[in-house]
């Protein structure tokens, strides 16, 4: 029975997996869950959390790490091995089937009713370890971050007095009551702002020395840099996001997809050969040029002359590499059309998905931006108008708008293009000095005096 005893311990070692591996990863929570309780005031193992220095904190996060890598690999063990693993009186017919020994005694070899966990405690056991996880997810970091950063109601915006029956007076004192204390508040900050009798410099130096002199500043300081390393990581991360997640669609859907398909539901001898006219004006210039180029050639000598059949030979077979590379060109801007729609789609669902991130980025941008000093903001603005709506942006345009229509495979029209030389840049130039008058010069009021001075 020694070969059969083996039989049943594997096989009980392989039932009890899931539970084991479970039970492991909840006893990592737990020791999670009393790390915070004794030495974070019930809060996550976060810098700001305790008054602890950077060596003592970094003593609880490398045992935190520990713990959080224990919880995630046990985790995955228990989801593999549930998968794979039947339940237990299947797996014990299986043992059973093995050796017809086993029938003999199947009270010794059928498994203890506490070897299958209730469906309740499994799924407390997961609910905790799931909130432990999502508390030290990065995911749960850009959330704190995002709802940092997301502007807070203002203080100048009255909230309007929300529409009630005539009946309830007290409601309506109540919205009245907090309207004063709004204007109150807005009348302390405008006096706040106002000229005092001391210089501001001198208050913000003793204000600077306070900050200095305080024993929580550095913990500030270090929660502020972590803070805004944490913002310029995923703002990048995102920037790097927008820019590769529609290029490399359209490449892959090109590739893929689209190619794929044109190849075989369209035979070779039905596709475009000249998508627009354009295309079919260039294709007969070149073979024209081909053909003159031929009678020039004989005529200073360099080649032989060549017979009506010879030179129609000739003149055939550079039609024919001249149709199949502007074949080559139809089919590509038919594929450009589909795979740029895909890319668009990717693009919307990356910004749909990403508000968090969003709101990350903005306040990067702003951080970004509004650091500057007025001359490089001046210049920057300066640069960006010249470039766009400035006098020789009409011939960029011409480009972009070229290169667009060859991209698509779209005949060119110039009254469109004029048209849209015409307005789009006259818009877009309104646009920006309409910023430049409503939000910078009551933000940087000197960087708009910079702005007049360069320009002019």
């Amino acid at each position: 029975m020694g070969f059969i005893d083996f039989l049943y311990r594997s096989n009980e070692w392989f039932l009890k997996t899931p539970e084991r591996s479970l039970d492991e990863a909840y006893k990592a929570a737990l020791k999670i869950k009393q790390m915070e309780d004794d030495h974070f005031n019930g809060r996550k193992v976060a810098l700001e959390s305790a008054d602890y220095g950077l060596n003592t904190f970094k003593y609880f996060q490398e045992d935190l790490n520990k713990l959080l890598g224990l919880v995630k690999g046990r985790l995955a063990e228990f989801r593999v091995s549930r998968s794979l693993l039947n339940p237990g009186e299947l797996q014990q017919a299986k043992v059973t089937r093995i050796n017809p020994a086993l029938e003999k005694h199947p009270e010794k070899y059928r498994p203890s009713p506490e070897a299958q966990l209730p469906p309740s405690i499994i799924i407390n056991k997961l609910n905790f370890i799931d909130e432990i996880l999502d508390r030290y997810s990065s995911r749960s970091a850009i959330d704190e971050l995002a709802k940092s950063l997301s502007p807070a109601p203002s203080q100048e915006t009255l909230k309007p007095i929300p529409s009630r029956d005539l009946n309830s007076l007290s409601s309506l004192e109540e919205d009245r009551s907090k309207l004063l204390e709004d204007v109150k508040r807005n009348d302390r900050n405008n006096m706040s702002d106002s000229t005092g009798l001391v210089p501001r410099t001198i208050l913000g130096t003793f204000s600077k020395i306070q900050r200095d002199l305080d024993p929580r500043s550095e913990q500030e300081y270090v929660s502020k840099y972590r803070s805004s390393k944490l913002k310029t990581s995923i703002s990048v991360k995102f920037i790097l996001t927008l820019v590769i997640v529609p290029i490399l669609t359209q490449q892959l859907a090109k590739a893929i997809i689209i190619t794929p398909l044109m190849h075989n539901f369209v035979p070779e001898n039905k596709q475009i050969v000249f998508v627009n006219e354009d295309l079919q004006r260039e294709a007969l210039e070149e073979l024209d040029k081909f053909a003159r180029n031929l009678d020039f050639q004989v005529l200073i000598g360099r080649s032989p002359a060549l017979s009506a059949t010879e030179k129609e030979e000739e003149i055939r077979q550079k039609a024919q590499e001249i149709a199949d590379d502007y074949q080559d060109q139809s089919n590509n801007a038919i594929k450009n059309i589909f795979a740029d729609l895909i890319s668009i789609t990717a693009f919307i669902t990356v910004l749909l998905r990403s508000k968090k991130e969003i709101t990350i980025l903005k306040s990067f941008i702003d951080d970004i931006a509004y650091g500057l000093s007025d001359s490089a903001k001046a210049f920057i603005i300066i640069l960006l108008t010249d470039m766009f709506v400035g006098f020789h942006s009409p011939h960029g345009w011409e480009i972009i708008i070229e290169r667009t229509f060859i991209h698509l495979g779209l005949a060119e029209n110039r009254d469109f293009n004029f048209l849209f030389i015409a307005t789009f840049p006259v818009i877009l130039d309104s646009i920006i000095k309409y910023w430049i008058f409503r939000y910078l010069n009551r933000i940087s009021p000197s960087a708009v005096a910079t702005y007049k001075n360069m320009n002019e």
